[in-house]
């Protein structure tokens, strides 16, 4: 079944336009999927006891439209699929009149906490999440493309307050890293990010990015250039070219 709850957007969760900022977005998302699984028991006391977590692989977030300062809003999850070790979940951001706002894809591996290894989605996560129909949407491939010629912008010492339950970078952390790097006249008509490794306390995240006339790709990696993430933003067109 679906899960869905309302919300107004508070300062703390806008930009200079005093619009919801793209990781106020992602946050929304993000806590309702946690509420999802919380409603039904199996939030995150339950995983933990297990010794399993689930672990984001990578979002498609598409955005019509960010929401004002003290816009009333309602924030919407369901888990559409679960095959071997990975769960699908769609998300949709509405306004009061219903128009959506935002709308998002994403992919879940659920992981052996003492192993770090993929385990098989039980049986029983289907039958009490219910599964809806996935979104209507044009679905990008989740494995993200890193261009050859990027350059180096500058890095960072993962401190105690990027770090969550998972003991690990939240994955809000990572799109809030790569935002810092687009032009101040970039405006976001979509966000995707791949996953690809986990950053911890103390780790060294170093930033590259690649500009388009449509795009801008940040790859977040380690010492050794090996990525933690890849984030892509893609630009609304303007109007007139």
């Amino acid at each position: 079944m679906a899960f869905s709850f309302d919300s107004r957007i508070r300062y703390s969760e806008v930009d200079s336009s005093c619009r919801l900022s793209l990781t106020g977005l992602t946050n929304y998302f993000q806590d309702c999927s946690v509420f999802h699984s919380q409603s039904h028991d199996v939030g995150i006391r339950f995983l933990a006891d297990n010794h399993i977590a689930w672990v984001l692989s990578s979002w498609q977030i598409c955005i019509n439209r960010l929401p004002l300062l003290n816009e009333q809003v309602k924030i919407s999850t369901w888990a559409y699929g679960m095959k071997a070790f990975y769960g699908y979940r769609n998300f949709t951001l509405e306004d009061t009149g219903g128009s959506t706002l935002a709308y998002a894809n994403s992919v879940w591996v659920l992981v052996d906490t003492r192993t770090g290894r993929p385990v098989k989605v039980p049986q029983e996560f289907a039958d009490t999440y219910g599964l809806e129909p996935q979104l209507e949407m044009e679905c990008a491939k989740r494995k993200l493309h890193i261009p050859d010629d990027m350059e180096k912008k500058g890095e960072i010492v993962v401190p105690q307050f990027f770090i969550d339950s998972n003991h690990h970078m939240n994955n809000e952390k990572y799109v809030m890293l790569a935002q810092q790097l687009l032009p101040n006249d970039f405006e976001i008509s979509e966000l995707r990010v791949e996953y690809r490794k986990e950053a911890k306390l103390g780790d060294t995240v170093i930033s590259y990015v690649k500009y388009t006339s449509k795009s801008v790709t940040v790859v977040l990696a380690d010492t050794d250039k090996k990525p933690y993430s890849v984030v892509e933003f893609l630009s609304k067109p303007i109007p007139g070219k």
